[in-house]
């Protein structure tokens, strides 16, 4: 299914939200009782996939800056992060914007409706981007590791594979790249 089909709205303070429901409360909760307070205090903006026709909530996604910074615990990834870098603008940390929460409705479930917002990201902050922006992270349930993980996405270290949530990220350069290569073969 294509995100084409849907409304695409920025979340604003007066906006009514309609309904939404996936298999995940905490992401519904976020939704209904926080993401105005987030976007309230600047601290994350969430955008809303509208269908006219149900008039439901069909997915959202919340971003917010973030940076990928030097570990010294993790000093080979850090390595093989920065061979992706050339080598005069090698820095201890990188810019990067973090999704903060990402989810689709029951109804629409299991339709490609998260790897295309994924993909609409993945653009949105390689084409006419008004700030540098390397990296895509997530802070992703365990659950939803292996769906980052087909959609490009990989982890930054071993030490919270145990936990609720894995620290990934995305290198945004070599998607702009295989754009580029795409638009000019065109």
């Amino acid at each position: 299914m294509s995100l084409s089909s849907f409304e695409f709205i920025p979340l604003t303070e007066e906006l009514e939200l309609l309904p939404f429901r996936c298999k995940d409360e905490d992401l519904n909760n976020f939704l209904f009782d926080d993401a105005k307070h987030y976007l309230a205090e600047l601290m994350a903006v969430t955008y809303l996939f509208i269908d006219p026709a149900t008039q439901q909530t069909v997915a959202y996604f919340s971003l917010l800056n973030d940076k990928v910074s030097y570990d010294p615990e993790e000093h080979s990834f850090w390595n093989r992060l920065n061979r992706r870098i050339s080598n005069r603008k090698r820095r201890r940390n990188y810019p990067s914007v973090k999704i903060g929460r990402l989810a689709v409705s029951q109804d629409y479930a299991e339709q490609g409706i998260g790897r295309e917002i994924l993909n609409f990201i993945k653009h949105a902050f390689t084409n006419g981007n008004r700030t540098g922006c390397r990296f895509i992270t997530v802070d992703a349930y365990a659950e939803a590791t292996a769906f980052y993980q087909k959609n490009g996405f990989d982890f930054f270290t071993k030490k919270d594979e145990r936990e609720d949530t894995r620290l990934m990220y995305f290198d945004l350069k070599p998607f702009k790249d295989a754009q580029t290569l795409i638009s000019s073969t065109e």
